[in-house]
């Protein structure tokens, strides 16, 4: 077995705090590394979107290099506190947010960091972070935190074999994550150019609008809209079938899915899943196929499309009570999708929000939202075109979860020497394969 060394990890790094800026600062200027990047990211991103107005002699005080880590310092909950990102290359003139630190290796061939992205997120850190943390009204990572941590590594070129290695299958967790992006836009797009600018297929195949398609005004949605389509209510039977919510009864063989929990994902999989062991009583409600949920609460953008490609996991889920169900006709399941996910919705949603402490649409106001209904013709080839495309994006997502489970079980390990490289090479060939488990 291959020997880990106890070091100390202020021996590896040496560790500064990000800046202090404005907000007068934000959004324009030079790259920013911001808290949410970091949170979100095993590596920093090749592009920093967010930016920052910054001199000269901050990019050089708060810089960002090779092998740089990034650990949030601060969080409610010990779970989120020091989640890294490692950066892979340098980041002229970009600056990192004062809401982490900065680690900095202090010699050359210490530390790699593709290895150290996957151990300062794996268990085997979370274990030593959560003993270590200090927790008042919130956790925080300090250099006190720093000074005394320990941490086990193998040798240098071991970091090196191992770390490659698993850099590979997060390259293939990010290429479909990137297609899946791709997919969703063509999705939405066809949505946009179909029911907002009308120029869905007429029945030679040209689009309706431009080819001098016929409209009536609607005075329910005041607005003029294609012929044969009518207006009507997102709980109307002839779109959906009912809206439902979770509820607040126990049920420990189920798995809990909660909104605080959940981002925003397409397809429901087990990587947003939290087991009822330790959770509150909080969730009965099981989702039935060609439905889709979204949280009910103000500002709070979280959706999950549960289709019949999927059924084979749906009796494994309950959801909180922070999400509503619509439950969709086989026919205008994406459609629907498309119109939950559109900022329209979101702005209505928001706007009608009641409540004290948490603000949230109820049932009523979601069955009474006007729709746009568009004709059966129209729904059905709308449904053919996204179904491909949304199994495309599941069976992406699968692959994913498997990925990152392997990521996981691998790390260990190699890191020890139980698997060689060459036998975790057979366990990625095999990663595509739904059956198996390496949780």
């Amino acid at each position: 077995m291959t020997k880990l060394n106890k070091v100390k990890f202020s021996s590896l790094y040496k560790m500064s705090s990000g800046i202090s800026s404005t907000p007068e600062q934000a959004g324009v200027g030079s790259p920013f590394l911001s808290f949410s990047s970091v949170f979100n990211n095993f590596f920093v991103p090749k592009n920093l979107n967010d930016l920052m107005d910054t001199s000269v002699s901050e990019q050089k005080t708060y810089s960002i290099q090779k092998g740089d880590v990034f650990l949030t310092r601060t969080s409610e909950t010990l779970d989120e506190l020091a989640i890294s990102c490692v950066a892979l290359e340098d980041y002229p003139n970009a600056t990192f947010s004062g809401f982490v630190k900065r680690l900095r290796p202090i010699k050359e061939k210490s530390v790699y960091p593709k290895f150290m992205g996957f151990y300062l997120r794996n268990e085997l850190f979370r274990r030593i972070m959560n003993n270590n943390a200090i927790m008042t009204l919130r956790a925080s990572f300090n250099e006190e935190i720093f000074s005394y941590l320990d941490l086990y590594l193998p040798d240098y070129d071991t970091q090196k074999k191992v770390g490659d290695l698993l850099y590979k299958i997060y390259s293939k967790i990010e290429l479909n994550e990137k297609i899946n992006s791709e997919l969703h836009s063509i999705s939405t797009n066809l949505y946009n150019h179909w029911f907002i600018q009308y120029q869905f297929p007429n029945e030679n195949n040209k689009p309706y609008k431009s080819s001098g398609g016929e409209f009536y005004y609607n005075k329910n949605l005041k607005k003029d809209i294609p012929k044969k389509w009518v207006d009507g209510y997102l709980g109307d039977s002839i779109i959906s079938s009912n809206i439902s919510s979770g509820i607040d009864t126990f049920s420990n063989e189920k798995i809990y899915l909660s909104t605080s929990e959940v981002a925003n994902i397409s397809i429901i999989n087990h990587n947003n899943l939290i087991t009822l062991s330790n959770k509150p009583s909080r969730a009965n409600m099981q989702p039935k196929s060609d439905t889709i949920w979204f949280a009910k609460m103000k500002n709070t953008k979280k959706y999950i499309l549960v289709s019949d490609f999927s059924d084979e996991l749906i009796n494994d889920y309950i959801f909180s009570t922070g999400f509503a169900g619509i439950q969709g006709k086989t026919n205008s399941l994406y459609y629907l999708w498309n119109f939950i996910n559109d900022v329209y919705f979101e702005k209505v949603k928001d706007l009608r929000a009641i409540g004290t402490t948490q603000k949230a649409v109820n049932n009523d106001f979601i069955n009474q939202l006007k729709i746009l209904i568009p004709n059966e013709a129209v729904l059905d080839e709308f449904n053919k075109i996204n179904k491909p495309i949304f199994k495309k994006i599941y069976t992406n997502e699968r692959e994913n979860l498997i990925l990152n489970n392997l990521i996981n079980w691998l790390l260990p390990m190699l890191m020890n020497g139980q698997v060689t490289v060459k036998e975790a090479q057979e366990h990625i060939n095999k990663a595509a394969e739904p059956q198996e488990n390496y949780g």
